[in-house]
């Protein structure tokens, strides 16, 4: 063993590995550190046990922060799952511009959140003459209009719509694939036997789709649960805490208030909560593709 550990391959890794030891290991470790400490970013800190803990648990704010990661998780997992999927049924089928369609509907995943962010904001200008508020305007539903990020009843939802949007083309290249691999001669025996379409789908391609589900249903959850960047170019966590997540709460208090003991605790239970919602996820995402 030895005698292999020492041939070149090994060496060769290695200052990958240091490199990831200082900019992964490194930091991680004294996070998990400073998240019992009461250090400001700057000079000495002093260890303060669970103190943080108890002070993120009786934090208002931070709870309202929980609850609407996990409303916007929930949305964005269906909404944009169920849109992905739909979509990749609609590209998957024999028409002539299903290529340029792909392309269309999986571009916006491309561009950067932060633009994305910006460009919605214009789209949900409360102007009645402008963006989204203007179009309806303009096919008589002028009633509809509303104050899209300024409303604390709709920040936190045209938000969700915003991400499923960026994200739903995302979803689509992978039920698509999913959707290729499913063999025609399934299909072919299953009309046959007088299958029609939804009989089709539901018990040939639907159960082959499970690695897929797989897939999207995850990404789509840890990327809800630690959403920032749209939501911080968007609305900064307002009107109030209406549109605030844990991401924006950690990020406040580190660089706006300079408690970062704090916003390390609440780095070090957001991590814990997505590992524990990933291996439950995918606990019951395996079994399904087991018994499909």
């Amino acid at each position: 063993m030895r005698r292999k550990f020492l041939l070149p391959p090994w060496w060769f890794a290695v200052p990958a590995l240091l490199v990831y030891a200082l900019v992964v290991l490194y930091p991680s470790g004294a996070g998990i550190m400073y998240a019992f400490t009461d250090w400001t970013g700057i000079g000495d800190f002093s260890f303060v046990g669970f103190d943080n803990f108890t002070q993120l648990w009786n934090d208002e704010a931070a709870r309202g922060s929980l609850l609407n990661t996990l409303l916007l998780t929930v949305a964005i997992v269906v909404v944009q799952n169920g849109i992905g999927l739909a979509l990749a049924l609609g590209v998957h089928a024999r028409i002539r511009s299903r290529a340029l369609l792909r392309v269309i509907f999986f571009a916006p995943a491309v561009v950067s959140p932060v633009m994305v962010a910006f460009l919605w904001k214009y789209v949900y200008n409360p102007d009645p003459e402008s963006g989204l508020n203007g179009i309806l305007g303009a096919i008589g539903l002028g009633g509809w209009r509303q104050d899209w990020l300024g409303d604390p009843d709709l920040a936190l939802w045209s938000v969700a719509f915003m991400v499923v949007w960026q994200f739903a083309g995302y979803s689509m290249v992978i039920f698509l694939a999913g959707l290729e691999s499913v063999p025609d001669n399934l299909h072919e025996a299953a009309m046959i036997d007088g299958a029609g379409r939804w009989q089709r789908f539901r018990h040939v391609t639907w159960p082959l789709l499970a690695p897929a589900v797989t897939v999207n249903v995850m990404l789509s959850t840890i990327g809800g649960l630690k959403l920032f960047d749209q939501v911080y170019a968007a609305t900064n966590g307002g009107p109030g805490h209406a549109s605030e997540t844990l991401s924006t709460v950690l990020y406040k208090q580190a660089f706006v208030f300079g408690n970062y003991g704090y916003s390390t605790a609440i780095a070090l239970v957001l991590a814990l909560f997505v590992a524990a919602v990933s291996l439950i996820q995918i606990h019951f995402l395996r079994g399904r593709e087991v018994t499909s």
